[in-house]
């Protein structure tokens, strides 16, 4: 055995059984000490062993680095599919995605066809100023020529430290015109919230994610459509349309806050755990935003984790009439850890739980009114442009809220 790998054996026995006897010490006796210590010792040598196999025999020469990392992401990822070990790039992304602030040039991307394909370039952004459209082919950052399948990695190059310069060639259709376009990076915000009028007195709002800014994004958009329709026709927003469909989650302080916009008392969400701290219950302040005005929630099997805890709380408080399929069904709650070196774990540490007491992992959210889609609803992009004719679900929260057939609460006066 390598010198290597016996260092790397020791590190492991005495990590493990440290920790082991650490935690058996208030409970077990001396006997099972000894035999915690003995099949600790033998998983120690036998990870040794595939280690040292691997690195001696495998087709290529693999680094001691690589191989350990490795075994600590099969670690994390074998505890359930939403679990996660994170190095430095993966932590930095997940904390742009939480906090929706980065520095780079505004460029909303996806792969389609085997092509990077601009969705939409942000308003105000350094993408948007330079001239980038939406449909727009990326071929090229900074001359060199980008992966079809190298979808994260554009994302990365697309980042990068504030007034720092940066060129894209994009291919524009319908020509397959070949442009270059030169700019600087600069703070981005991500929106995670949009919202018009549908006619002279139904408001829609979209929520694509939920970060830090999303219940006051939501709060503002609101306020806006309420002024609007003031001064339009001189009266009040009489129904609101909240739109969590494909809306993967986030953050589930975030989710409590926009619950909270619409609640005037009660409990938003409990958690229950292993540990003090994830243990909790959250309840809502005094203060509904829109004062009872009648809601309707529209959520998809894309409705997970934080969308479904609105839904859920908005449901079970009767304030809003939920539409759709029902959701995901993600009921467990992921805390980050971080590590030493930029680096961090994603670990499920607690199942969450509706107002009502009830657990929705993997069974989701039922809606009140079920109605099939369409397959005309927006995706995953907040660019993505509402059908009014073909979208059946929406059609269906337009009909009930301008009927005033949904169930909702007044706000206490």
């Amino acid at each position: 055995m390598s010198l290597k790998i016996r260092v790397i054996l020791v590190l492991v026995i005495g990590t493990v059984m440290g920790f082991g006897l650490s935690l058996g010490g208030s409970a077990m006796k001396a006997r099972d000490h000894y035999d915690s210590g003995d099949a600790t010792l033998d998983q120690a040598r036998l990870f040794a062993e595939v280690m040292e196999r691997v690195k001696r025999d495998y087709v290529e020469p693999l680094d001691d680095e690589v191989l350990l990392e490795s075994a600590i992401r099969g670690m994390v990822a074998d505890l359930d599919i939403h679990s996660q070990y994170l190095d430095a790039r993966e932590y930095q992304d997940i904390r742009i995605s939480s906090t929706g602030h980065y520095a780079g040039v505004g460029l909303e991307v996806s792969s389609r066809d085997g092509q990077l394909l601009v969705v939409a370039p942000f308003d105000d952004s350094p993408a948007k100023k330079a001239g980038v459209r939406a449909g727009d082919v990326i071929i090229a950052i900074n001359g060199a020529t980008v992966a079809e399948d190298g979808l994260r990695e554009t994302v990365r190059q697309l980042r990068g430290r504030t007034g720092s310069r940066l060129s894209i060639t994009v291919q524009r259709q319908p020509n397959d015109q070949v442009l270059v376009f030169d700019m600087r990076r600069d703070d981005i915000h991500v929106a995670s919230v949009r919202s018009e009028l549908l006619d002279s007195s139904i408001g829609y709002t979209r929520i694509s994610q939920f970060t830090d800014s999303t219940a006051a994004e939501l709060s503002e958009a609101i306020d806006a459509m309420v002024d609007e329709v003031q001064d339009q026709v001189g009266g009040t927003l009489k129904g609101l349309i909240l739109d969590l469909r494909n809306n993967p989650g986030g953050i589930l302080g975030a989710a409590v806050d926009v619950s909270d916009l619409f609640l005037d008392d009660g409990i938003i969400v409990s958690a229950d755990g292993r540990t003090p701290e994830s243990r909790f219950i959250r309840k809502a302040h005094r203060g509904d935003l829109l004062d009872g005005t009648p809601m309707v929630v529209l959520v998809n099997a894309g409705s997970a984790s934080a969308s479904e805890i609105v839904a859920g709380a908005l449901q079970d408080h009767h304030r809003a009439l939920i539409i759709g399929t029902s959701t995901f069904g993600k009921g467990l709650v992921q805390t980050v850890m971080p590590l030493s070196r930029g680096r961090a774990i994603k670990l499920t540490t607690s199942r969450y739980y509706t107002p009502s007491g009830d657990s929705i992992h993997e069974t989701g959210i039922a809606p009140d009114v079920y109605i099939e889609s369409s397959g005309s609803h927006p995706g995953d992009s907040l660019a993505d442009k509402l059908d009014r004719e073909a979208d059946t679900q929406l059609i269906e929260a337009l009909q009930r809220l301008r009927d005033q057939r949904v169930m909702h609460t007044r706000a206490n006066t």
